[in-house]
């Protein structure tokens, strides 16, 4: 006669052993949980410490970091907790007073405001491609803060009405043209052709204007504008930007509090595209249609990524889940269908624990795109077959900051 109860999960124990390899934060690709980046020299070379956000989110932080390691500079990392997440750290305000994230430390002396910090690196180290004061280099810096200016109206100003909601998108999308004539111009996928600093000077705001317009706006850039979709293509081609970038989620609910607010149009699109940055299936596209979040395909290891960053992090996620230690066995539900591709129904009323989750997994900082899709799939997936709580959806994030996110209890347990 067959059992009608639902299946165990697997023991932490079985799930450890299915669980990917710690990377190789030093010499390996691109990752935000590295804290020295040495490209085949000695420690004893480095010259170069970059003070960048622990969240892996901050756009500023984001263009220097990419820059180290598209030029390859040896260097350090220390990492900073931004406001927005939780108390900045004491040390960094008695270093530097005002707080002002990125911080670079060069031979000895300190260097502040991400631009100044391009330029310092570019006198010590030499340029990626055109230097930052090169006439074409300084004429795209322009063009980036007219868009950037434009994104801002269209997405931050409250209570806009059709006519001005219909000329604010007319005039993000004249610059956003603008963006693609220059690459279009250019003698490959790139600004200028091969990539340089004027295309990093672009990636951070760009990337989250394709995130948060989806999101609030049921706009898709990359659908709209074929040239930066071709760009995006060919950044999605290089580990340095991979190691780098986020996706819609964490922009959608990051941006926010650090952009004083972002207003949802109401559109059917904007509804649609919000409720599957949300609450999945990922990609948020059916059919044929290109993913509007990245180019690349999921790796082989997405999964066993995925798990690896939970388990070594689960005496902080029970800790600070609402269940607490009664979620052990609705995360082991997860991380079985996560890892086995096979369901397993969670106790009863542990949905919204299961999506408290699901909400606050943030790219690139816990994990890369793909494996965080993976996660947000298995808990959402196991959430389902909750027996008595299925549609019960975890607390709302909070708008006006996003301290939920603050990273103190992670590092005090378990760094990296």
């Amino acid at each position: 006669m067959e059992s009608c109860e639902p299946p165990d999960p697997l023991s932490w124990e079985a799930l450890a052993n299915l669980a990917a390899p710690e990377p190789d934060l030093v010499h390996g690709p691109t990752h935000a949980r590295a804290n020295l980046r040495l490209f085949g020299h000695a420690e004893e070379q480095v010259r170069v410490t970059l003070y960048r956000d622990h969240h892996a989110w901050c756009p500023y932080c984001q263009k220097v970091w990419l820059w180290l390691e598209e030029r390859r500079i040896p260097y350090r990392i220390r990492k900073v907790t931004m406001f927005c997440y939780g108390q900045k750290e004491r040390w960094f305000t008695q270093l530097v007073p005002s707080g002002m994230l990125p911080a670079l430390e060069l031979d000895g002396r300190l260097i502040t405001e991400s631009d100044r910090i391009l330029e310092a690196l570019e006198r010590a180290f030499g340029s990626l491609g055109p230097g930052m004061q090169e006439p074409r280099v300084w004429q795209l810096r322009q063009l980036e803060r007219l868009l950037f200016r434009a994104w801002c109206q269209w997405l931050c100003v409250p209570g806009l009405g059709e006519a001005a909601e219909r000329r604010a998108r007319e005039t993000f999308d004249r610059y956003a043209a603008a963006m693609g004539e220059a690459i279009e111009t250019g003698a490959g996928p790139f600004l200028l052709g091969e990539l340089s600093t004027a295309d990093l000077v672009f990636v951070p705001y760009v990337e989250r204007m394709n995130a948060s317009l989806a999101y609030d706006k049921g706009y898709l850039l990359r659908q709209s504008h074929p040239a930066i979709d071709r760009w995006f293509r060919a950044l999605e081609q290089r580990p340095t930007y991979l190691g780098t970038q986020s996706d819609f989620h964490t922009h959608a609910h990051d941006l926010p509090p650090q952009m004083g607010g972002c207003h949802a149009n109401g559109s059917a699109e904007q509804r649609h595209l919000s409720h599957r940055i949300d609450q999945g299936p990922w990609p948020i596209v059916d059919g044929n249609q290109p993913d509007p979040e990245t180019s690349q395909t999921e790796p082989q290891q997405a999964a066993a990524m995925a798990l690896a960053r939970v388990l070594k992090h689960r005496p902080a996620l029970l800790q600070r889940n609402p269940l607490a230690q009664d979620f052990d066995r609705p995360l082991r539900c997860a991380l079985t269908a996560l890892i086995s591709e096979r369901p397993c129904p969670p106790p009863a009323g542990s949905a919204p624990a299961l999506r408290y989750l699901r909400d606050r997994i943030c790219v690139p900082r816990d994990m890369p795109l793909h494996a965080a899709r993976r996660l947000r799939g298995a808990l959402e997936q196991t959430a389902c077959l909750d027996p008595t709580a299925a549609a019960l959806q975890g607390p709302e994030l909070p708008r006006q900051h996003r301290r939920d996110q603050d990273p103190l209890p992670f590092l005090s347990q378990q760094p990296g």
